[in-house]
C-alpha cells in the first residue's frame, strides 16, 4: 500500500492559520523536497481554494522568489484530488470527488505509486479514525496565534493516536519540523 502523509504548518498553540506564518527560504526548500516522494495531493475544498489558483499563478508567471517559484512548480505539477460537494471546476491535473473521503483515500492508497499527501484539517479526524494516515509532518512556527482553525477540534478523536518521532529539524527561523510515524 502507498503511504499517506499529513503535513501542516501550525503555531505553538496548535492553530493552522497560514496568514500568521512567514515561511523562510529554508521552509520552502523543506516542503519542496518533501514533494519529491509524493505523486498525489489530497485536499479538502478549503485548503484547495487557499492553495489554488494562487500557487498555479506563481508557477505560471514566475512571480515569486526563486524558492517560491520552485515550490509552486512542484506543487502544481503533482496530480490532485479535492473533496468537495460545492466546487464546479478545478485546475488541470485535479479531480473532484463529491463524498466519502475516507473511502476514496483507501482506494487511492491501494493503487501503486509514491506517497499521497493529505492537506486537509477538516477531514483529519475522519482519516485518522479510519487508520489511513501513516505519517505526520508538522512544522511548528515560533508564534502564538490564539485564533483560527485548530489542528484538531476538542473531542474530534475518540482514542489517542500514538506516534513515533523519527526526525526533527530546527530551522534558523526558529521553526521546528517534526516527522512522526504511526505506531
Amino acid at each position: 500500500m502507498r503511504p499517506v502523509t499529513f503535513g501542516m504548518n501550525i503555531s505553538i498553540d496548535g492553530y493552522c492559520d497560514h496568514t500568521a506564518f512567514n515561511p523562510s527560504e529554508e521552509l520552502y526548500d523543506y516542503f519542496t523536497g518533501m514533494m519529491d516522494d509524493v505523486d498525489l495531493l489530497f485536499f479538502g475544498r478549503i485548503m484547495y481554494q487557499l492553495m489554488f489558483p494562487y500557487w498555479a499563478d506563481i508557477a505560471k508567471d514566475q512571480s515569486g522568489t526563486a524558492d517560491e517559484n520552485r515550490f509552486a512548480e512542484k506543487l502544481t505539477s503533482i496530480d490532485k484530488v479535492v473533496i468537495s460537494r460545492s466546487l464546479d471546476s478545478v485546475q488541470e491535473n485535479t479531480r473532484i470527488v463529491r463524498s466519502n473521503p475516507a473511502e476514496e483515500l483507501l482506494k487511492l492508497k491501494q493503487q501503486p505509486g509514491k506517497k499521497i499527501s493529505v492537506d486537509s484539517v477538516s477531514m483529519l479526524p475522519e482519516l485518522i479514525t479510519a487508520g489511513l494516515i501513516d505519517e505526520f509532518n508538522l512544522v511548528v512556527h515560533p508564534v502564538i496565534v490564539g485564533k483560527g482553525r485548530l489542528l484538531l477540534d476538542v473531542g474530534s478523536l475518540h482514542e489517542n493516536l500514538n506516534l513515533k518521532l523519527v526526525n526533527t529539524i530546527i530551522f534558523k527561523s526558529g521553526c521546528v519540523a517534526h516527522h512522526y510515524l504511526k505506531q
